[in-house]
């Protein structure tokens, strides 16, 4: 893309555009799978029993990085070849379990045109509402990186 086609697009997202949200439902297997990746083996990532009985957690519990890896994907997929993530910081607020249907999104609170970047109010949210994983994003657009 070259950046007259990015610069166009940028000038058309203005404070308050929402990403689409996108939907995640983690099994067992992407999550054992995820944290063998990263060599995390606590238990209440795939140990049940142990979960349950000893750490008193209601089922396995999401790994934190899960999260914001799906905060990255989000923005990923919306901004397509047009731009890139410079930084994100999030959080974990609220324990999510395999079987949880959750939900990340996002909203633009801030625009800089002299940049062509966006600050974005990042989350992941259960099927309950609750935001599990606030956080902020800064984007860029063009060929300035």
């Amino acid at each position: 893309m070259t950046a007259a086609v990015n610069n166009a697009r940028f000038a058309t997202i203005a404070v308050g555009d929402s990403l689409p949200e996108r939907e995640f439902d983690c099994d067992n297997v992407q999550l054992m799978l995820y944290n063998a990746a990263l060599w995390n083996g606590h238990r209440i990532h795939f140990d049940e029993p142990y979960t349950k009985n000893v750490e008193g957690y209601p089922g396995l519990v999401l790994a934190g990085p899960m999260l914001g890896d799906w905060l990255h994907q989000c923005a990923e997929e919306w901004l397509a070849d047009d731009g890139r993530i410079i930084s994100i910081d999030y959080s974990n607020r609220v324990a999510a379990y395999v079987g949880d249907i959750l939900t990340s999104g996002g909203t633009v609170t801030a625009v800089h045109p002299d940049k062509q970047e966006l600050e974005i109010d990042i989350f992941i949210k259960n099927k309950e509402g609750a935001v599990v994983a606030p956080g902020t994003m800064v984007v860029r657009f063009g060929e300035s990186w």
